[in-house]
């Protein structure tokens, strides 16, 4: 079935620059109104109860009081989280029994983008259709029920503050950690990224016992993911060197995702974290069908990895949501994204950084091997990615002369290697990735195709 056309949300909310359109004020007021009447159309007595939590960008505040006008305007009420990671924002959702819950987030983006997410009460990320029925109602043109229905008197919202968001979610946090193990005697390097994990991840590795060192984790609205966290992940690196520390812990601004490096300071991606984790899943039977989902962005390294212990791996389009799409309907509980969003559904609804490292950490002390040697699990092929901004997203199957040289590309690397072209869901850009055996002769594909493309698209 075709999925529903939408024009504000892309693969993982709304996102732009904050107070440009799309992110602003007035879009995030409609969107409020419209989540709060989706959602409170199924409580009989009209009123509804909506989360919203945030990172620590400085525009948070514009929208976080945008969207809470909205909601209550509509007469739901508004619970408010502050600064919390996004899956701590989807299990205060869950937990508290929330009508949905709402992000203000643009997690890896610098601090002058920002973005707004939404998950349902179950604490998972909405389906497509839900979110062209919200545009629907945030059109002036199609969504006229919104001012027809305006509450008035005691009907309208309040809004009121969570004050222990943060120490429910650190309590979950411990719990998916194995009760029989402790992190004592373990020195972990974790760099918060100046986002919302700034409070959080420090404080449950060092209540499970472990001596941390703490980057980033001083934010000031304007300095999250500034040469720091996931995305730039050096300092961690370093940091473990200089302190001998037995691993080092990154997340990104919204804390969904982790990258990590080993006590000698080389990083470990999120497809060697799949395959360490699903390689002790597959051995202890918790694998469901002995399988991993993941995207068509991942490493062959991780199939071939998988396939030697009788696991196997299930390719979904980019974006964490399809990974979680997938693993719900064919009924999987492990799956993630090369960039470090892991998602461990036994435990939690979306990816979670915090979570996953804490996974690491169990795999690490189980097996009493240092992460150096627990790595060496995968091979890694090379793999190139190549990045062009273009002026116009034309339709990958009518650029004709593209795929006949993608298809010729493909037919030399065989079955030891890839070709994937896709645009960015958030950005005017393409993205050629090739894989292969030899990183010389990959990188020249890449940038042949990528040249191909700029001539059919236009170079922005």
């Amino acid at each position: 079935m075709t999925a529903p056309i939408r024009k504000l949300f892309g693969t993982d909310g709304v996102r732009g620059r904050a107070n440009f359109d799309p992110m602003t004020p007035e879009m995030a007021l409609r969107l409020g109104r419209a989540v709060a009447y989706h959602f409170r159309a199924k409580h009989k007595s009209g009123r509804g109860r909506i989360v919203i939590g945030k990172d620590t960008r400085l525009s948070g505040y514009l929208f976080e009081t945008a969207l809470a006008s909205g909601i209550c305007s509509m007469g739901a009420d508004v619970m408010l989280c502050g600064p919390l990671p996004t899956p701590g924002i989807a299990f205060i959702t869950s937990s508290m029994r929330a009508d949905a819950g709402v992000v203000i987030s643009a997690s890896h983006n610098a601090y002058e983008d920002n973005g707004i997410k939404i998950f349902a009460a179950d604490g998972f990320k909405l389906p497509d259709e839900v979110e062209s029925r919200l545009e629907q109602l945030m059109d002036p043109e199609t969504g006229a029920e919104l001012d027809q229905n305006r509450p008035h008197g005691q009907h309208i919202g309040k809004a009121t503050k969570i004050e222990d968001s943060r120490g429910r979610y650190v309590v979950f946090l411990k719990s998916a950690f194995p009760r029989h193990l402790t992190l004592e005697g373990l020195k972990i390097v974790v760099d918060c990224a100046n986002g919302a994990a700034y409070k959080v991840a420090p404080a449950v590795f060092a209540e499970l016992g472990a001596d941390v060192i703490t980057l980033s984790a001083r934010p000031d609205g304007t300095n999250i993911n500034d040469d720091c966290g996931a995305l730039h992940p050096a300092k961690m690196q370093a940091a473990v060197k200089k302190y001998g520390a037995h691993i080092g812990i990154a997340v990104d601004g919204d804390a969904d995702r982790v990258i990590i490096c080993d006590e000698k300071g080389e990083e470990v991606d999120g497809d060697t974290i799949m395959a360490m984790c699903a390689h002790r899943m597959i051995e202890r039977g918790e694998l469901k069908q002995k399988t991993l989902v993941t995207t068509v962005m991942s490493n062959i390294g991780l199939e071939r990895s998988l396939q030697k212990v009788g696991g196997r791996i299930e390719r979904v389009q980019v974006g964490d949501r399809y990974v979680v799409e997938a693993m719900r309907t064919h009924g999987y509980n492990f799956g993630g994204e090369q960039s470090g969003h892991l998602v461990f559904l036994d435990h939690m609804t979306t990816g979670d950084g915090v979570l996953g490292a804490l996974q690491v950490l169990a795999v690490m002390l189980e097996s009493s091997r240092p992460l150096s040697e627990l790595r060496q699990v995968m091979t890694r092929y090379p793999q190139v990615l190549v990045n062009l901004k273009v002026k116009e997203k034309k339709p990958l199957a009518d650029l004709s002369l593209v795929n006949a040289l993608i298809a010729k590309v493909e037919g030399v690397l065989g079955a030891d290697g890839r070709v994937l072209v896709r645009y960015s869901g958030t950005e005017a850009k393409v993205r050629v990735m090739v894989e292969g055996t030899d990183e010389v002769v990959i990188q020249g594909y890449a940038d042949e195709i990528a040249h191909a493309l700029g001539q059919a698209c236009g170079v922005a």
